[in-house]
């Protein structure tokens, strides 16, 4: 069965790459593409990796009716134009922040409200691994945030094996690529200025703590880094558990959380070059790498991750979680499993 698909918001990084997959994936027919500003442009023009592709952008204001619209606009959009898009489409899969978190008090907090508040808690997080149990049938889905999804895929085998409870310390720092800041991103994203530099630019209060804490459950002190590389997210978390726990333990825990999962390699400590998760092993794939380390001494673990932000922290995630809801097969037009050697990622 093929499902008519279109995507909102098409020439921005995540949109280019949302169209990539679309193209390629065995059941959706992409039918629209809009953009204001480049309407009636071809789709090459803007994303040359498709170049070849017919389809044109077209006006937002002119959708078509599809099986799944997918989202792909600024923050702030997706709540004003839900109705139009949901008017239009069986399933809305949003990749801003518009529909991430679930009560209205939390928008008030980490952004600048919500216009739809009445929507949030029917929204399913986009996340398989996390929520793939929800996702079926579901008819508004929200992509979650590339730091978010770095970190949560990094921490939730230790709440899963009961080695966090909610109330021990966790230091998450993340690197991010300049892609993260989008197509527009501005002068912290262009390349004189981002290249050599590991740059804080999220000390404390990142809005993606709300995610982390809202869907496990554990409140971390979260730093994040914009670093010279273009795709990635890498996530280095500190974890105090107590009591402490063996190396055997954490064996155990990952296995037990990842070793079904499609889209996720343990990756712990093994021999060569890469011997921990790094973005350029998952470079344009929906692969997520997870690792660990055990520091006896102070009893810390220290656990990584590493995903292509604009992938498996995005448009990945995004058709990944639409697969499930449409009871397609999850891999499907996923399964691209990166290059090796590869330039910066």
């Amino acid at each position: 069965m093929s499902y008519a698909a279109s995507v909102v918001g098409g020439t921005g990084f995540t949109g280019g790459e949302l169209l990539r997959l679309l193209e390629g994936h065995p059941e959706f027919d992409v039918v629209q593409a809009t953009s204001r500003s480049q309407a009636n442009k071809t789709i090459g023009s803007i994303h040359p990796n498709l170049r070849g592709t017919e389809l044109r952008f077209s006006n937002p204001d002119d959708l078509e009716s599809v099986d799944v619209l997918f989202a792909c606009t600024p923050h702030g959009v997706s709540m004003e134009r839900i109705d139009a898009f949901r008017e239009v489409a069986d399933t809305v899969v949003d990749l801003s922040a518009d529909f991430r978190l679930p009560t209205e008090a939390q928008y008030d907090e980490w952004y600048d409200g919500h216009a739809r508040p009445e929507l949030l808690e029917t929204a399913e997080y986009a996340l398989p691994e996390l929520n793939r149990e929800n996702l079926p049938g579901a008819k508004l889905i929200a992509s979650g945030g590339c730091n978010a999804t770095a970190a949560i895929l990094g921490l939730k085998p230790l709440f899963d094996a009961e080695i966090l409870h909610g109330d021990e310390r966790v230091v998450v720092d993340v690197k991010v690529g300049s892609s993260e800041g989008g197509a527009g991103g501005g002068a912290a994203s262009s390349h004189p200025e981002r290249s050599g530099v590991v740059r804080p630019y999220a000390p404390t209060g990142h809005r993606h703590e709300a995610e982390i804490e809202e869907y496990l459950g554990l409140s971390v002190s979260f730093t994040a880094h914009a670093v010279d590389m273009t795709r990635g997210a890498a996530a280095t978390c500190h974890v105090y558990p107590e009591p402490p726990v063996s190396k055997s333990d954490l064996w155990k825990a990952y296995r037990g959380s990842y070793e079904e999962e499609p889209f996720v390699r343990l990756v712990a400590g093994g021999s060569g070059v890469y011997r921990y998760p790094e973005p350029k092993s998952v470079a344009a794939s929906n692969f997520a790498e997870v690792g660990f380390e055990l520091d006896p001494t102070n009893e810390r673990i220290v656990v990584f991750s590493a995903i292509d932000n604009m992938m498996k922290g995005s448009a990945g995630q995004a058709v990944h979680a639409a697969n499930i809801a449409l009871g397609i097969d999850e891999r499907a037009g996923l399964e691209f499993t990166g290059l090796h050697p590869v330039g910066a990622p």
